[in-house]
């Protein structure tokens, strides 16, 4: 696998794998702190036919005043370690300097589906989002970007930024990859003492009896309102918990096709997100 960190390194690399006929190219972003959903997006685009690049670049618009930048898992030696081992060809590390040069001067904002649910408690997080994405999508240049489905809302700014934006590149969805105990996987997990990780798989019970009870004909408002009680007596800072419609993101009063269940939560001071489709 080659490690580029320099703009004039990864081009020369893009046009390597172009002349070697090897054109069809995956992008999967990254912000590092690797697991196995991560690497289950290399492996499923290189399964689907594509050489795969991957990025790791903590960027730094998207975390709030209040967040954990600084803190954020930072091992890029064992990250190109895995990659390299789930058969990526490419790893773009870029500096802060190199996605925001002096100078730079334009953001991505998305009406509308940036402003709700994970937009209303994280102000200005999906700009930051749809902003790297746009550049990382610019400089790597693939034919298709791999994203997983954990974040759903994440999902649907960036297929909204590459449909107005004309950008040629397919957006694919891979499942959430979960632990034995059901809990998502994510890079954040790691912040959870051993009291907090032996609850957080309530957030994804909670979601799949949710689910079933919809399914069954139960009242939407009454279900998520138990739902949200349920999370809260198990120790659960709950910032929503909603029924949607899966591209909209529009809130559901009643089920219907297309519909998808969104949580966020903190234990502690960790910040877990689930979703399923109902």
């Amino acid at each position: 696998m080659q490690i580029v960190r320099h703009l004039h390194d990864l081009r020369a690399a893009r046009a390597a794998l172009a002349e070697g006929g090897r054109a069809s190219l995956a992008l999967v972003p990254t912000m590092g702190a690797l697991h196995e959903g991560h690497l289950s997006l290399v492996r499923a685009a290189r399964a689907a036919g594509h050489v795969v690049a991957a990025s790791i670049f903590v960027n730094p618009t998207q975390f709030g005043p209040n967040e954990d930048f600084t803190r954020y898992p930072r091992d890029p030696a064992r990250d190109c370690a895995l990659l390299a081992d789930a058969g990526c060809a490419l790893a773009w590390l870029p500096e802060v300097a190199t996605m925001y040069p002096p100078g730079d001067a334009t953001m991505i904002d998305v009406a509308g589906l940036s402003t709700v649910l994970e937009g209303a408690v994280r102000p200005g997080h999906y700009r930051g989002v749809a902003t790297v994405v746009a550049k990382l999508l610019g400089q790597v240049g693939p034919n298709a970007a791999w994203f997983g489905e954990k974040d759903w809302q994440q999902v649907q700014v960036i297929r909204r930024v590459a449909s107005d934006l004309f950008l040629p590149v397919e957006i694919v969805v891979g499942p959430t990859l979960r632990e034995a105990d059901g809990l998502a996987m994510s890079s954040r997990n790691r912040y959870l003492d051993a009291a907090e990780r032996a609850r957080a798989p309530l957030l994804h019970r909670v979601l799949l009896r949710t689910r079933d009870e919809l399914r069954a004909g139960a009242p939407v408002g009454a279900t998520l309102a138990a739902s949200r009680q349920t999370l809260a007596a198990g120790g659960f800072v709950l910032d929503y918990l909603e029924l949607v419609d899966e591209t909209s993101l529009a809130p559901l009063a009643a089920l219907d096709s297309g519909a998808r269940l969104l949580a966020a939560a903190r234990l502690g001071t960790t910040r877990l997100l689930d979703t399923i489709g109902v």
